[in-house]
């Protein structure tokens, strides 16, 4: 293997109408160590929402490995150990061909302290050069996601 297991991270969420478009990326922004924070930047489209209402989507991927495992390790040390072992038992579930799937609360990202969540969260698609899940599950553990 190389010295990266991470090929990319992709990140994707919204803004609703509703919401403060700056929270919502600080939430994203906060996710990143602070060295690294100046790397989330997104690409924003904006569509319309059944109601009319503008709904802002926004996307990022994060090639720079260094950048990518140090954004998993930074989510890593601030999720908390429940959310690990949830995500350890549910590990195989959430990949597909070498990509491990995740949805982060933005409410708490913005509070610095990442959750997992299924309403409108901030996606993640982390792309590894292996589909193995044992190896998979090492990295992880590694970066500290799971115990």
């Amino acid at each position: 293997m190389t010295k990266y297991d991470v090929m990319y991270v992709e990140l994707s969420f919204l803004a609703h109408a509703t919401e403060d478009r700056d929270r919502v990326l600080t939430a994203v922004r906060n996710l990143f160590p602070p060295e690294h924070a100046e790397k989330a930047k997104a690409s924003q489209r904006t569509l319309q929402g059944e109601h009319g209402n503008p709904i802002t989507v926004f996307e990022a991927r994060i090639e720079e490995p260094e950048v990518a495992e140090g954004l998993l390790r930074n989510i890593g040390s601030n999720l908390p150990q429940a959310e690990k072992e949830d995500l350890l038992k549910g590990l195989e579930l959430r990949l597909t061909k070498g990509n491990l799937y995740l949805r982060l609360d933005k409410q708490a990202a913005f509070k610095e302290k990442p959750e997992l969540c299924l309403a409108d969260p901030i996606r993640l698609r982390i792309k590894f050069r292996t589909s193995k899940v044992d190896e998979i599950t090492n990295t992880v553990r590694r970066l500290g996601l799971v115990p």
